[in-house]
Order: C-alpha cells, then sequence, then structure tokens
C-alpha cells in the first residue's frame, strides 16, 4: 500500500513534549539551539542490515532507486553511507553525467569507502566526513538525498534535518528507508519519522511497505519556510500518555 498525503495532523506528537533547557551539557554545542530529541538512539556502526549480495537477491537497491526516480545524470547524496552498498549502485544510476557524494560521520568507514570508490574506478562519486548533527552538504546541489537504515541513529535529528533542508534542489526528495521498531532497536517508528521530519518543515510524499525492502521506504519534499530553531516543538513517542494522535 502507498500512502500520499500531508500529516500536519501527526505534528501534535510533539505538542506536549515537554522541554529540557535545564542541563544540555551532555548534548554537542552546535546542537543546543536545538530541542532535544525524546528518543533512544541506536548504537552507530553495528547496523548490519544483511549481506549484499542477499540485498540484491531481494532487489532492495533498484526497488528504491525506481521509487525514487532515480536517473542517468541526477546528482545525489549517500548519508551515512558505510560499506558503500548504496554508493556504488547509486553510482551506476546516474552514470557518468551524475554525481554521487557518500558521508559518513566515522573516520575509518570513510577510509574504507574511499579504498572501495578508488578500487572499483568510482569516477563520479566524492566521499566526505560528516558531523552527528550536521551532514555538512552544500546548498542547493542534490535532487535526492538517501538516509538508508540510518536516521534511527541520528542523535540530534532537529538540528540534523534543519542543516541538510537547504542541500536540496528544488523538487528535491529526501529518501529513508527504515524498519518499524523502537529506535534503540535499529528502526524508527513511521509516525515518529513523520514527526520529526514535518517539525523541521518537511511534507510526506510518499510512504510503501515492500518485502524487498525488509521495512518501509518514505520520501520527503520541502514546504514552506525553514523554521526557526526555538520554533520546533520536540515529537514525543507515539505510545507515551503524551501522545493524542488517534489511532
Amino acid at each position: 500500500m502507498i500512502w500520499r498525503a500531508t500529516f500536519a495532523v501527526l505534528l501534535s506528537l510533539g505538542a506536549n513534549a515537554c522541554s529540557d533547557s535545564a542541563n544540555n551539557s551532555d548534548r554537542l554545542v552546535t546542537s543546543r539551539d536545538f530541542p532535544r530529541a525524546y528518543r533512544p538512539v541506536s548504537s552507530t556502526g553495528v547496523n548490519y542490515v544483511s549481506t549484499e549480495q542477499s540485498r540484491d537477491d531481494r532487489r532492495e537497491a533498484e526497488t528504491v532507486m525506481n521509487l525514487a526516480d532515480l536517473r542517468q545524470g541526477m546528482t545525489v547524496a549517500d548519508i551515512g553511507a558505510g560499506e558503500g552498498y548504496y554508493t556504488v549502485r547509486l553510482s551506476g544510476r546516474v552514470g557518468a553525467s551524475g554525481r554521487v557524494l557518500a558521508q559518513d560521520i566515522d573516520e575509518g568507514v570513510v577510509q574504507r569507502l574511499g579504498n572501495r570508490v578508488e578500487r572499483e574506478r568510482l569516477e563520479n562519486v566524492s566521499i566526505k566526513l560528516g558531523r552527528e548533527d550536521d551532514p555538512r552538504l552544500p546548498e542547493d546541489s542534490f535532487d535526492r538525498i538517501f538516509l538508508i537504515h540510518m536516521y534511527h541513529e541520528v542523535s540530534e535529528p532537529y538540528a540534523f534535518l534543519w542543516r541538510l533542508r537547504p542541500a536540496l534542489r528544488p523538487n528535491g526528495r529526501v529518501i529513508i528507508v527504515d524498519v518499524d521498531r523502537p529506535t534503540d532497536r535499529h528502526g524508527i517508528d513511521p509516525r515518529l519519522l513523520f514527526c520529526e521530519f514535518g517539525q523541521v518543515g518537511f511534507r510526506l510524499v510518499e510512504f510503501v511497505r515492500k518485502p524487498e525492502l525488509a521495512g518501509y521506504y518514505a520520501q520527503f519534499e520541502v514546504v514552506g519556510n525553514r523554521p526557526q530553531p526555538e520554533k520546533i516543538e520536540p515529537c514525543s513517542q507515539p505510545g507515551d500518555r503524551n501522545d493524542d494522535v488517534a489511532a
């Protein structure tokens, strides 16, 4: 089933979330202007979805790229690229006239990914080191930004998405693939995903569950103006006592 809908009603997930400005000493200095995320975060670097061969056997990357309407000549970013499963396949899809920026926050992973890019001679791929609260993407540069099985690891989602948003070109889209389970178990409830994106000025345009993905696919576009950090309301966990959205 595919859902194509706005999700303003889901923003009320954050309406009753309490503020926590008293103690931000455990947070990055660059994140403290943004609300704290009221959810646990999965450990980074241990989220091995499955082998590349098994993912290809179920046509995962092909399915995602088709849903994203990825075409030759596009410029895309692969955020949290890891060992490069999507980087390699995005490179082939956009072709010599397209560009892929592969980013990760782990220096060791970035080094190994760089070695793979050189070894496989992916001449349309560049590598960048990101930060936990900033993907460090150039403005007005990308037709598609992919966050595949990694968004649940983002510890500062509001700062991260706020800084990611200007990197999209007009009609650009952010693509999420994840699993519907708690954020400390390498997944995220779609309702929480919709709320966090909505608070930073994104609109859901497509949502689909498919066996090829072993999870779900969500696609977002920019809508309205980017909010000031202090105007962002943190989202509560679905199922919390303060969650007053009807099931």
